[in-house]
């Protein structure tokens, strides 16, 4: 058991990106299947699944890249923890971060529900700050 599960899912990610790999395995939660919901409709992952199995429910993510079969790069440049356990990053409706001038995206949970810092604008509410991701 990890003391920061997201930070847990952003590094298999991470790691998955690094090595190649077309498909990363991850321990089920609410937050990250919202979290793995919101990569997709940004297009930074082909598709996810998630399953019920026993004894560890988990999310299958579909990792996307781009290029020729021996060129490709992965479409997430970095993934960046944000708000820790022992820091919580909290921002206002007015002051949400614009992640490499709106070339990447900030994950943000609100009390509207976990979502990109541009859809916390539209509605006009702040929250935690998740991750960056580009």
């Amino acid at each position: 058991m990890t003391s920061d599960p997201i930070a847990d899912m952003l590094t298999r990610i991470r790691n998955a990106l690094m090595v190649g790999k077309a498909v990363v395995d991850i321990p089920k939660s609410k937050i990250k299947v919202e979290i793995a919901r919101i990569l997709l409709e940004e297009g930074y992952i082909e598709e996810y699944t998630v399953g019920d199995e026993k004894p560890v429910p988990m999310i299958r993510v579909s990792l996307k890249y781009y290029g020729p079969r021996r060129q490709r790069r992965p479409v997430i440049t970095r993934l960046e923890r944000v708000s820790k356990p022992g820091r919580r990053v909290y921002r206002g409706r007015r002051d949400l971060p614009r992640v490499l001038s709106g070339t990447g995206i900030a994950i943000l949970t609100t009390p509207k529900g976990v979502m990109t810092a541009q859809q916390a604008r539209r509605e006009q509410v702040g929250g935690e700050i998740l991750c960056y991701v580009w």
